[in-house]
């Protein structure tokens, strides 16, 4: 009988204060991996203050960024994720990289190196991990959030077809949404000869649960912002990108 120990990972995540949702949809997808592989999660969380979803709250909240990096990496996180799409998006095209940089050099500093990895980024690369040239997406923002939204993915040489905007602007209740309304909210999209759908490109709007439903009703790859989050991080930590039901992103095919 072995007696090796499975490897434990230490998944760091910083996230708006009234984010509710990526501490249980991320732990709840690495877990659920646990029956077929080997590795082992422990989540640990800094927080940003948030409370509406608004550019000049967003952009407050991005500055604080850094003081979470810096105390998640006193945890020694293996991977370090910031969880806020439309806070990175609002900051300008392309921002996520300069984010991911700025505070991947805050944990080095601080003697507990981390790669980091941003929702924004994710959801970028894990549409083009899919070869997804046109989407539609649905999202809780206001309308002029959405069309930021828009523009940072299209910037990233992806089109966008179609994009519903719920227009939630309390994040509190984008996350006391029931996790199966996309399934019902995807009815608006128009999915016209798109490559893929993104569900939810938000990590505070719950969908996790309606993914592989619509993909069946569909016949698309469908993915949300925390399904490509958890893609991202298990590339970073060079593990297996498998979940069970959690579409086609992580169904172990990219």
């Amino acid at each position: 009988m072995s007696t090796t120990s499975p490897r434990n990972y230490r998944i760091g995540q910083i996230v708006p204060s009234s984010n509710t949702t990526m501490e249980t949809e991320i732990p709840l997808m690495l877990r659920s991996r646990e029956e077929k592989f080997s590795e082992r999660f422990t989540f640990h969380s800094s927080r940003m203050r948030m409370k509406k979803v608004t550019a000049e709250e967003l952009k407050a909240m991005d500055a604080d960024s850094d003081r979470c990096a810096l105390e998640l990496s006193d945890a020694r996180v293996d991977v370090l994720g910031y969880a806020c799409l439309v806070a990175i998006m609002s900051m300008g095209l392309g921002y996520h990289r300069q984010s991911e940089k700025r505070l991947h050099e805050a944990t080095v500093a601080n003697g507990g190196a981390a790669p980091v990895v941003s929702s924004a980024g994710a959801l970028v690369e894990g549409l083009h991990a899919m070869g997804a040239k046109k989407v539609s997406i649905l999202t809780p923002y206001m309308k002029p959030l959405t069309q930021l939204v828009v523009d940072y993915i299209e910037n990233e040489g992806i089109e966008v077809h179609d994009a519903v905007s719920l227009e939630i602007p309390d994040n509190l209740e984008v996350g006391r949404q029931n996790p199966l309304a996309p399934a019902e909210h995807v009815k608006r999209l128009n999915t016209s000869g798109v490559d893929a759908v993104v569900l939810s490109a938000c990590v505070q709007m719950p969908s996790f649960q309606s993914v592989h439903q619509v993909e069946q009703q569909l016949g698309l790859p469908v993915t949300t912002a925390a399904i490509s989050t958890v893609y991202q991080m298990l590339k970073v930590l060079n593990l297996q990108r498998e979940v069970p039901n959690a579409g086609s992103l992580l169904s172990g095919r990219y």
